[in-house]
């Protein structure tokens, strides 16, 4: 099944007016998340930068590319991504976290960041992007 017959998927309502044009960096190391999370940004009318499968991937583009946001797995194969949150904090980069686990063991210096449950939505990662460029 494609990531387009997802069920968490709901029906692409045309590009988001906030988020067209709008490049984010994805920071995701499943092979079935990453390519479901490149189309509901493109649904969304964003430019997607990466999937980076693994922290040094995401490092590298973090680096290199440019981008308005990013939308990051919390565990990327066994590593933590909160080192490239202080990255993307240094730079004034806004990004939001995701995790298919109940329980985050964030640190306290990202509590308030917006956070996605996987597995999540158009709506909800529009809303959550939305909130960060609007």
């Amino acid at each position: 099944m494609s990531s387009r017959a997802s069920s968490t998927r709901a029906p692409a309502d045309g590009v988001k007016p906030g988020l067209a044009g709008r490049r984010i960096l994805v920071v995701e190391d499943s092979p079935v998340v990453g390519p479901f999370t490149v189309d509901i940004l493109a649904d969304l009318g964003c430019e997607v930068v990466g999937p980076a499968p693994n922290m040094a991937a995401a490092r590298a583009l973090a680096d290199a590319a440019a981008f308005d946001a990013a939308l990051m797995d919390v565990h990327i194969r066994g590593e933590r991504v909160f080192p490239l949150c202080e990255m993307l904090d240094s730079k004034g980069i806004p990004f939001v976290l995701t995790s298919g686990y109940a329980d985050w063991h964030m640190p306290e210096k990202w509590d308030d960041r917006p956070r996605l449950q996987k597995p999540y939505t158009v709506d909800q990662v529009a809303e959550a992007l939305g909130g960060l460029l609007a």
